[in-house]
């Protein structure tokens, strides 16, 4: 057996955890971390790269842009379902070797079609699918993580592993228009594309986005092939982990996900494009960053708060306020006559990535809670009986995980899309804010009855 095979492991245990399981749990969480980041910032390439076509001479009307914008996440999305299951059958490093090697060809791809405007729309929407599978590998990143950690600590890596990760929504953002606007890779990335702006001439190397992630993947591939294992007693087959389509509270977290990650997918997807149509004065790549980087800075919070306080009183709290931040993007909205504020609306938007990061936490909390907690009830009381139902809801967390990180994720198709048919139908986004409120009602719902309230039937 392969020296990266871990042949025992139980973190449950104290004088294990302390000697030895503890410092390879975090090597792995270490190496998964910037995988996840470079992951998350590839899947959401495009939320840049729309916003700077025209500069290169790509010309698409505003619904095809939209529609770049909301591929990615809808294929992800996707690819997040089978995702979730790899894990117990492939081992963790081997599936983060192969999920992070599989970037290249949506980088590279990217780096010879925006080298030409003549290259067709449906090949940029190809590739535009091709990069959600930067969005698959969170479903198995976070599987494999929980694998490691005990029950009292799966809040705050899972929230380590998820936020930082999430962080490279904002670092591609940030990055992305600075490394387009210089010819970093010489004539390996070929010429430039010159326009003008306000009289002024200049160039842009719009293909740059897709040769900047080539090396930053090798790397992460390499790291987790050298660096990370794979757990001998995680394995299990598809048919063993798909008992949790059986399970009512799988189906109610990833209701409840789809309204904190998919809405912090979604916003980071659509964002850019919503400032460039609103405030047309406003350069969007300057402040989209901000939102995804407040959104992934607090996930890790909000897991350490749920350790505290208990996930669902965090999660209740999140989708109150949402709903509140909702109405301030409305207020600052233009419309009728009215300017708007771009301010207000940045500032009600950046609130928003904020709760929604803590909602990100939180439900994350819950779910490992809620299934060890359910298998201990089912299971007898003998020391045998419980240690095979840790085991068991190890298992099903696991699952759960991945299979609600793949339901929240199609927010960031639907986001985009919603904001895109609301201007197309009413030539405003209230329509669409309005459905997002309802939305959370439902989750507000949900977890108080379910898991908040006194007398809840899994109150976590």
């Amino acid at each position: 057996m392969s020296t990266h095979v871990l042949k025992r492991w139980e973190p449950e245990n104290t004088e294990f955890w302390q000697s030895y399981g503890e410092w390879v749990a975090y090597r792995n969480l270490w190496i998964s971390i910037p995988a996840l980041m470079l992951a998350f910032g590839l899947w959401m390439l495009w939320s840049v790269v729309v916003v700077n076509l025209d500069k290169a001479g790509f010309q698409f009307s505003k619904d095809q842009l939209f529609w770049l914008t909301a591929l990615p996440a809808l294929s992800g999305a996707t690819l997040r379902i089978f995702y979730s299951f790899l894990v117990p059958i492939f081992g963790g490093r081997k599936w983060t070797v192969i999920s992070t090697a599989s970037l290249l060809i949506p980088t590279l791809g990217m780096a010879f079609a925006l080298r030409d405007p003549s290259t067709s729309y449906p090949t940029l929407l190809v590739l535009a699918l091709l990069c959600g599978l930067g969005g698959g590998n969170f479903s198995s990143s976070m599987a494999n993580i929980s694998f490691f950690f005990p029950k009292a600590k799966k809040g705050l890596a899972t929230g380590l592993n998820a936020g930082i990760g999430n962080l490279g929504v904002s670092a591609v953002q940030f990055i992305i228009p600075l490394v387009i606007s210089a010819g970093l890779f010489g004539a390996l990335a070929g010429d430039g594309h010159v326009y003008v702006k306000e009289g002024v001439q200049k160039t842009v190397w719009l293909q740059n986005a897709g040769w900047f992630g080539v090396p930053l993947v090798l790397v992460a591939t390499l790291a987790a092939w050298f660096g990370m294992n794979d757990i001998a007693g995680a394995k299990s087959s598809f048919i063993e982990q798909a008992v949790i389509f059986r399970r009512r509270h799988n189906w109610l977290m990833c209701w409840l996900y789809l309204g904190t990650f998919g809405s912090f997918i979604g916003f980071s997807a659509g964002l850019a494009l919503l400032t460039k149509s609103q405030f047309p004065g406003v350069n969007p790549t300057a402040y989209a960053f901000l939102g995804p980087l407040v959104g992934a800075l607090t996930r890790p919070v909000g897991g350490w708060i749920s350790d505290k306080l208990g996930g669902a009183r965090v999660t209740l709290l999140t989708f109150a306020a949402m709903i509140g931040a909702v109405f301030g993007v409305m207020h600052y909205l233009p419309g009728n006559g009215n300017p708007g504020s771009f301010q207000g609306f940045l500032a009600m938007f950046i609130m928003l990535f904020a709760l929604t990061g803590i909602g990100n936490g939180s439900t994350f909390r819950m779910i490992p809670v809620i299934f060890m907690t359910e298998r201990q009830r089912a299971a007898g009381s003998s020391e045998t009986a419980q240690k095979q139902a840790l085991v068991d809801g190890n298992r099903e967390a696991a699952a759960v995980l991945g299979f609600a990180g793949a339901m929240g994720a199609y927010g960031g198709f639907f986001i985009p899309k919603s904001f895109g048919t609301s201007l197309a139908y009413t030539g405003s986004l209230n329509a669409a804010l309005y459905c997002f409120i309802v939305f959370y009602l439902s989750c507000l719902a949900v977890t108080w009855w379910f898991y908040a309230r006194k007398g809840a039937d899994m109150p976590c």
